[in-house]
């Protein structure tokens, strides 16, 4: 008799791709209001490279398992939650816990994936498609006919926030290697070369008066011509520190330092605003409130994807057994789109 066993990817400590640990052991039972998943799909995204070196900001003590969202199938339900669910798909963001076969997570937390959209799509759209819609909609709330500055728009969140403003009636500008141009102009996006050292400048060209958002996921000092080229009133949404990847020493430097420029920038009295986002923000003290916004706005992207207004970029698919691969090419910087790992 054949008996199924969960399989996990452990992150042991901070390891090159190769110190990642498969291990095997029973499959969980869910227990009260939550559901047992058979992951179909889950993603390796920037977070999960930052969580190998230590430095993502407030990730657990190591040993653990990453994996910041999944979509699979529900194959239990614990006491008190709802038997329709089973057998249903369902998306849901983890933070860590999603590279395994089976998890076992609370049933608020699930969002049901729309019939017809696959697993490897949906997951493309889970925390990528959450941040992207609630930076554009709910923090820079740009109208049809602004202009806007996507960084990396060519990235996970990046070619989904594109593709929102775009279905918006925004014109958007987005930075990229010029391998990625093509693509971007295929989609009516105006590309910038990030490496041609002049970004600010060429963005000027572009747009004289400023623009209405900028979007940036680099950090570092160059977050500063970021703020510089806001238009009047316009409002620079900051999400990420990738200019410090490769940095030693803590992960919470970067954030705590964005966060003071953004206060900093704020009490300025210029009209312009600035935001660092963070996808979590509200779930400690206002869970419901939390949940109940991720559900609205996730399947406000779900149905994007179903109208083809935002198309699903799978860079790759890879078994869950080659994490290891999958984070390497990830982390290539050669990819459009995201890395999916499958069971």
């Amino acid at each position: 008799m054949n008996t199924i066993e969960r399989v996990e990817v452990l992150l042991p400590g901070k390891v090159e791709p190769e110190g990642l640990e498969l291990h095997r052991g029973p499959v969980p039972e869910p227990g009260a209001g939550q559901l047992l998943i058979a992951m179909e799909a889950t993603g390796v995204s920037f977070a999960e490279q930052q969580m190998r070196r230590g430095r993502y900001y407030d990730q657990p003590e190591f040993p653990f398992v990453p994996g910041y969202d999944l979509v699979g199938t529900v194959r239990a339900a614990g006491p008190g939650v709802a038997s329709d669910l089973l057998g249903r798909r369902v998306a849901v963001m983890t933070k860590t816990g999603g590279w395994a076969s089976h998890v076992v997570v609370e049933a608020a937390d699930a969002v049901e994936v729309p019939v017809g959209v696959t697993a490897a799509e949906a997951e493309t759209a889970v925390v990528n498609g959450i941040t992207a819609w609630q930076m554009l909609h709910r923090k820079a709330s740009v109208s049809a006919g602004g202009t806007v500055l996507v960084h990396g728009a060519n990235g996970g969140v990046g070619s989904i926030l594109v593709q929102l403003a775009l279905a918006s009636g925004i014109r958007v500008i987005g930075t990229a290697s010029t391998r990625h141009h093509e693509t971007l102009r295929a989609l009516g996006v105006v590309p910038v070369d990030y490496r041609s050292g002049n970004v600010p400048a060429r963005v000027r060209e572009l747009a004289p008066a400023g623009v209405d958002a900028v979007f940036d996921h680099v950090g570092g000092d160059g977050i500063v011509d970021s703020w510089r080229l806001l238009a009047p009133g316009g409002t620079l949404v900051s999400y990420g520190s990738a200019a410090t990847r490769d940095d030693e020493g803590s992960g919470s430097w970067p954030v705590l330092r964005l966060l003071g420029r953004v206060w900093l920038w704020n009490a300025l009295p210029n009209g312009r605003s600035a935001h660092f986002f963070n996808v979590w923000a509200g779930r400690a003290y206002a869970k419901d409130r939390f949940r109940a916004r991720l559900r609205s706005d996730l399947t406000q992207v779900f149905a994007a994807l179903q109208r083809g207004e935002i198309t699903a970029k799978v860079a790759a698919e890879i078994p869950l057994a080659r994490a290891a691969e999958a984070m390497r090419l990830a982390e290539s910087g050669t990819v459009a789109g995201k890395v999916v790992l499958v069971p």
